[in-house]
């Protein structure tokens, strides 16, 4: 009886539908969000080469926070809440994702850029996937749990296309969002859209920045394992400050009871920063510091004055991501550490490069393919060690507030949510 019903034709022709749908669906959505990835990512390069060769124009950076935070407060509607949208809608249905989201969030990362806020990529690729792929739900009628799917297949297009990973962006799109038998599902579509986005950006000509190891990487022994282990938790400890940072500055410019206003002030005080700092390194992505990591030793401060100008801005109001930051973070930080931890100074980089990410984003397999794509193979086991400690010691929150964990993170976690739980019914009695 299961063996009839295994070759019944009415499975198998099941099976070619769906298989022939989401394969459609796959080229669809990786090729359109693949290609605006390859404008975005052009625009981006000539934004910022522009800034750095035209730098008064970093002046203007509260008018472009005004700018911006009008568009958003008039216009932009539910489009603020940016990837936290995404997964939010991922868990609830409420409502389509708006087409407005894409421009909105490409113009606005844009002029962040232009006039020198110090941002990332991420977040308006991922945003861009996410609203052209929920555009299909109603498009081809597609059920709820299809769209959970496309949901997932457009985040996985704009990470995977923004930063040249596809294997990264399949799993990022999988692991940011919690969801069981729809992640499962989503497996395969994801993998394929990933791999599609990212062709049909190199379809264009657009290359991605090449990092490289240059040190000999050491043979992974018990006494690596411990020193990539107490990286790991520095990393972690790392991406916990930037979270708390955020949330931090997020509550002091809503005190601003008109949000328009709050880029324009945010501008303000940047402007000032930056012309104290003397130096445009901790303003725009800071790719070229990320490749000095690993290479020449940096200043031992270069990760938390990009870390503070990185939350300050985004929490003003400011448009872009917070991935590269965290590169820029997590690299300079590992550059930093060098000579304290008898690791080679690349590695170093390379590791705080994937693992301050992975604990802020709690996503850490999709950073391990990420270390394993960008830098090669040699290092997997070092990757493996700082992604998943730092995931566990970044606390539970990351910089997503709308994605959903399951519990905490180990044992530590739960005694410690026990006994606050515990002082709190307490305190109350």
């Amino acid at each position: 009886m299961f063996a009839k019903h295994i070759f019944s034709k009415t499975l198998w022709n099941r099976l070619i539908l769906y298989s022939l749908k989401w394969i459609g669906l796959a080229l669809l959505v990786g090729s359109i969000v693949g290609s605006i990835s390859a404008f975005f990512l052009t625009s981006l390069s000539w934004v910022t080469e522009y800034r750095e060769t035209h730098l008064w124009i970093i002046a203007g950076l509260p008018i472009a926070g005004l700018l911006i935070g009008l568009l958003y407060y008039y216009y932009g509607g539910s489009s603020n809440k940016g990837n936290n949208l995404l997964i939010s809608e991922y868990y609830q249905n409420n409502q389509a994702i708006p087409l407005k989201m894409a421009p909105l969030v490409l113009l606005s990362t844009l002029l962040t850029h232009l006039f020198g806020g110090s941002a990332g990529r991420e977040g308006t690729a991922v945003q861009i996937g996410g609203t052209i792929a929920d555009q299909c739900t109603k498009i081809f009628k597609l059920n709820q749990q299809d769209r959970r799917i496309l949901i997932i297949i457009g985040i996985s297009a704009g990470f995977a296309s923004v930063f040249g990973t596809p294997w990264a962006g399949a799993i990022f799109g999988l692991e940011v969002i919690t969801g069981g038998k729809n992640r499962l599902r989503g497996l395969i579509p994801s993998m394929l859209t990933a791999f599609i986005a990212d062709y049909a950006c190199s379809f264009w000509h657009v290359a991605h920045t090449h990092y490289k190891i240059q040190d000999v990487i050491p043979v992974i022994s018990l006494q690596m394992m411990g020193y990539a282990t107490l990286t790991g938790i520095v990393f972690g400890l790392t991406a916990y400050l930037f979270t708390k940072s955020s949330d931090l500055f997020t509550t002091l410019f809503k005190a601003i009871p008109y949000p328009p206003i709050r880029p324009f002030i945010g501008g303000l005080v940047l402007v000032f920063v930056i012309w104290t700092l003397g130096t445009t390194k901790y303003i725009g992505l800071g790719i070229p510091t990320i490749l000095e990591s690993f290479k020449i030793p940096l200043n031992s401060t270069d990760f938390i004055i990009k870390l503070l100008l990185t939350t300050f801005t985004l929490s003003a109001g400011f448009k872009g991501g917070e991935v590269t930051p965290l590169f820029f973070i997590g690299a300079t930080l590992g550059n930093a550490l060098f000579g304290f931890i008898p690791l080679p100074m690349g590695l170093l980089a390379a590791m705080g490069f994937i693992a301050v990410f992975s604990g802020a984003t709690n996503t850490p397999f999709a950073c391990l393919l990420m270390g394993i794509e960008l830098f090669g193979y040699e290092a997997w086991p070092y990757f493996a060690i700082v992604c998943f400690v730092a995931y566990l010691f970044s606390g539970k929150k990351g910089i997503y507030a709308a994605q959903l964990l399951s519990g905490p993170k180990h044992y530590l976690f739960l005694q410690w949510q026990k006994a606050k739980d515990k002082y709190a019914k307490n305190t109350k009695l």
